[in-house]
């Protein structure tokens, strides 16, 4: 494999950064339903940034395909670097933060998500030979997840504190020879600032040789957009298939910081640290999926591959909203990461494989900007008082359940023609 170094150091820095980002996610929306019991302020500001995320995200994928990947990643992490090292400053200074700060930080870290990965499977794919794409999206995908594992211990641990020395993660106690106490949310906030200036020394020390980068644009930005909205338009096969195998994506974002923490809180009745200790369930199955999931469709094909997965994580949701018993909510987390991680890969696998580099940062922007309309309609429905009301937020889990169903529908449907492409 070409470019070994600079893959190395990639993931590196993706290891680094998204620690103190994951913990940083998990811990905001349990601030607000638990530290500050706010959870509707969260939920109405969640859905004011994924609503301005549809201009962002769709001008980040342009940005991408214009610039240099690895300069758009240092200058990323200097503005939220320096960003949320004040903010945490201003928290340890005031020993308080508001609201809306805590807000910002949040708002800073998604859109930081809207250009991050993109740009991460565009490098990747950039500096990668054609023959590794598969294996390349299913390193990043394990990668990624071994890191929220870390992250969703490290929250449960720092979201709770310890009590008398009894550590507990996943369901499991651990005695400790001391006590852990709670971090407030600032100090939370200064780990994450640390981690973006340490990526930075990162990306400027990296060097590497483009193998697939073969053009770079220079359009305005209308121009940019259009060309990745024409070429979906000439490839509506490509089109079906991106966007239907967006849809569990989609609904598991607003499952993680919207249904999650309610869910935790009030149906099954429990702490901060079952709360956090879920992100390590769903990156345990996200971790196989990364290992296993090429090797086991093989034999078939993505869009098989898809379908299959799709239709077990929609089980999964259907036990989660009818029982309230814990290993029924950690073996449907450990379903979800292998779900949405495999389907991830397969169609990231697919892309690379029918879409040339110079495009992929705005076809990708396409995908997302449907997929930021998809989640806005999500988070105004679970923002209706119907799903605060006692532990009414479980059917919240009945929604993704119809999503999958209604997902399926096309993927059947245009099964032969998405396959067709896929062989030739």
């Amino acid at each position: 494999m070409k470019n070994k170094q600079a893959i190395t150091l990639l993931f590196l820095a993706n290891i680094i950064s998204g620690l103190a980002q994951g913990i940083s996610m998990v811990a905001i929306p349990w601030y607000f339903v638990k530290v500050v019991s706010r959870p509707e302020v969260f939920a109405n500001a969640y859905l004011l940034i994924t609503f301005l995320t549809l201009f962002w995200g769709i001008y980040a994928g342009t940005l991408v395909d214009r610039y240099s990947r690895k300069n758009l990643f240092i200058v990323i992490n200097i503005i939220c670097g320096l960003f949320i090292g004040s903010v945490a400053f201003f928290g340890i200074h005031m020993q308080y933060l508001s609201d809306l700060l805590v807000i910002l930080v949040f708002g800073i870290t998604i859109f930081n998500y809207n250009i991050h990965y993109p740009n991460l499977y565009a490098f990747g794919q950039e500096i990668t030979e054609p023959k590794n794409y598969g294996k390349l999206n299913s390193y990043i995908e394990v990668q990624g997840q071994v890191t929220s594992v870390l992250a969703g211990a490290f929250a449960a641990l720092l979201l709770t504190g310890t009590t008398n020395n009894i550590l507990e993660v996943g369901g499991f106690s651990f005695t400790l020879p001391f006590n852990i106490e709670q971090w407030k949310i600032y100090e939370v906030f200064l780990m994450d600032a640390i981690t973006y200036l340490v990526v930075i020394f990162i990306f400027v020390s990296m060097k590497y040789t483009s193998i697939a980068k073969d053009k770079t644009h220079v359009d305005g930005i209308m121009e940019r957009l259009k060309g990745g909205f024409s070429y979906l338009k000439n490839h509506p096969i490509i089109f079906v298939f991106g966007f239907a195998s967006s849809m569990l994506f989609a609904f598991t974002l607003v499952e993680v910081h919207v249904i999650l923490p309610s869910y935790v809180d009030r149906f099954l009745k429990m702490d901060g640290n079952i709360y956090a200790s879920a992100e390590i369930y769903y990156s345990f199955g996200a971790i196989m999926a990364g290992l296993l999931i090429l090797r086991i469709f093989k034999r078939f094909n993505t869009v098989f591959g898809v379908i299959v997965l799709m239709m077990v994580v929609s089980f999964a949701f259907y036990a989660m909203s009818v029982y309230d018993v814990l290993w029924v909510f950690f073996l449907g987390n450990f379903v979800l990461g292998i779900t949405n991680a495999g389907v991830r890969i397969l169609k990231t696998t697919y892309l690379f494989n029918h879409v040339p580099n110079n495009l992929i940062g705005r076809t990708n922007s396409v995908f997302g900007f449907l997929n930021t309309v998809v989640r806005m309609l999500l988070i105004a429905l679970f923002a209706l008082p119907f799903y605060h009301i006692s532990d009414n937020i479980r059917y919240g889990y009945i929604v993704g359940v119809i999503m999958m169903i209604l997902t399926l529908i096309p993927l059947i449907l245009w099964y032969k023609r998405i396959l067709n492409v896929e062989k030739n």
